[in-house]
């Protein structure tokens, strides 16, 4: 019996994978950053706390919002696009099938089985192979709303409550430094995760995703000493 070669494409975790990078980084950075900034103005660990706490619910909700929001925008263009598809299969086939012939062609297969090719892949499943020939659509790339908002939601909680353990277990006027060296270690942490996780290289994204985070972080302190001294 002849072997089956199965084959595991990266391409199928760019729905979440990309939530959840984003949702991570975005709550460890901006929560890192306000921390900083508000512990640059004062030294209550009490203000600093709330500041924090209130950063992480506000940014899950934020960006679970966000993703909701944009993702489904996305989704609702591609049901219409397959609604049209669908629409132009039932009233125009023979131009469907000269279009899916032509896009063959374009790939570089000869004309006469170019339309072979056309002709076997409608008979078996026309829709499907218009919407992922024609529109590029396939189960993988998807837009999935329900699951980028819940996933970046989750996320950012979880890189969020890296800096405010930190807050809360530091040293009364350590805060800066001490949120600024873990929120780089942790940045360092997840760009290499997510490229590792993307088949991407891994010094690269980790050394832009740090380098942002320390310009953020600069600023919010920055900030936050002057409001302090003017205060």
């Amino acid at each position: 019996m002849r072997a089956v070669h199965k084959e595991s494409h990266l391409i199928e975790r760019i729905g979440w994978l990309r939530a959840a990078v984003l949702g991570a980084n975005d709550g460890l950075i901006s929560t890192s950053s306000l921390i900083v900034g508000v512990a640059a103005a004062t030294a209550a660990s009490q203000e600093i706390l709330v500041a924090g706490v209130a950063g992480l619910v506000a940014g899950a909700m934020s960006m679970a919002a966000g993703e909701y929001v944009s993702v489904s925008s996305q989704a609702d263009t591609e049901q219409a696009d397959m609604a049209r598809e669908r629409h132009e299969l039932a009233t125009q086939p023979e131009a469907e099938l000269a279009e899916l012939t032509a896009i063959y062609e374009q790939r570089g297969v000869s004309p006469d089985l170019a339309r072979q090719v056309a002709e076997q892949m409608m008979v078996k499943d026309a829709f499907e192979a218009h919407a992922r020939d024609e529109l590029g659509l396939s189960s993988q790339v998807m837009a999935r709303p329900v699951q980028a908002a819940l996933t970046s939601a989750v996320t950012f909680a979880t890189g969020a409550a890296l800096p405010l353990a930190v807050a809360l277990l530091a040293p009364s006027g350590t805060v800066v430094w001490a949120v600024s060296v873990a929120c780089l270690i942790g940045l360092a942490v997840l760009g290499a995760i997510g490229a590792r996780a993307g088949g991407a290289g891994i010094w690269k994204p980790t050394v832009r995703v740090v380098f942002w985070g320390a310009v953020a972080m600069a600023s919010t302190a920055a900030i936050g000493a002057l409001v302090g001294r003017a205060v």
